[in-house]
């Protein structure tokens, strides 16, 4: 599942092709992925120039005078640029037209996405309006997260993947970032100290920098419309090394299920 720093990824390869550039025309294949595509999309979007390219948790904000374009990407969607000639292939369910012969393309073989349109403050909208700080932000910061933890008897992996605690922190990143702190993942949130969070607030900000500035480096990635999206390529501590050594003190990596979540940690290093 695309995450944040695949999700910024994606704004970032797909912003110097389609900012300032002028929709032509939307084409919906698939009118139904998590939610039906708005049909007012096809007709209120064409005309406008894409003013703005914004990411808030994992939803991308394509802003225009006449309204923002609102996707997520679910489980399986990702995002292309190709040009008009450009035959879609059997996922492609939405295009996004634009004047200068480009084409932004949503690929999403499980349909879990989603495109929506609003001419209201899309920060405002009922998916977006209740997520938490980002965690690269000043919002975001270790005094936030310890009042926010307070009397919480939820397990701390558990609390920060939370969305209205903190975007963006996905499985994979939760256990990375929970390593990176030495905390174990299975501790209750509130019985957490100031100083602790202050270590995993370090951690959350370190693990996901670096995922952005490793993702960053196949943006060319975004116009190959038979290739891949350019997600990064990820350096793993603990995250899907069952029984391999740990990096700091060789112990056999542990694996147990938390939250329906495969979770990963060495149980000398993470107290």
């Amino acid at each position: 599942m695309p995450e944040l720093p695949e999700v910024e990824t994606s704004r970032r390869g797909i912003e110097p092709h389609i900012l300032n550039q002028q929709v032509s025309d939307v084409i919906v294949r698939q009118k139904q992925l998590r939610w039906p595509v708005p049909a007012r999309l096809k007709t209120e979007l064409p005309g406008h120039t894409i003013t703005g390219l914004k990411r808030r948790g994992k939803y991308l904000l394509l802003e225009s005078a006449g309204g923002t374009v609102i996707i997520h990407l679910g489980m399986s969607g990702s995002l292309h640029i190709v040009d008009a000639k450009t035959a879609p292939q059997k996922h492609d369910h939405i295009d996004i037209c634009f004047a200068h012969h480009k084409i932004l393309r949503l690929r999403d073989p499980r349909r879990f996405g989603a495109v929506l349109w609003t001419k209201k403050d899309p920060l405002q909208h009922k998916l977006i309006k209740n997520l938490g700080p980002e965690p690269l932000s000043d919002n975001f910061n270790a005094e936030y997260l310890y009042q926010a933890s307070r009397n919480r008897k939820v397990p701390i992996k558990t609390f920060i993947m939370n969305s209205q605690i903190v975007v963006g922190v996905g499985n994979i990143y939760a256990s990375e970032s929970l390593f990176m702190a030495r905390i174990n993942p299975k501790r209750l949130a509130g019985k957490i100290s100031r100083q602790k969070y202050q270590d995993l607030v370090k951690s959350i900000q370190a693990v996901l920098t670096l995922a952005i500035q490793q993702g960053g480096t196949s943006l060319r990635d975004f116009t190959h419309h038979d290739g891949k999206p350019g997600y990064f390529q990820q350096t793993l501590n603990v995250y899907g090394r069952k029984d391999q050594p740990c990096p700091v003190c060789q112990q056999a990596i542990k694996q147990f299920t938390l939250a329906q979540r495969s979770t990963f940690y060495c149980s000398k290093c993470q107290h």
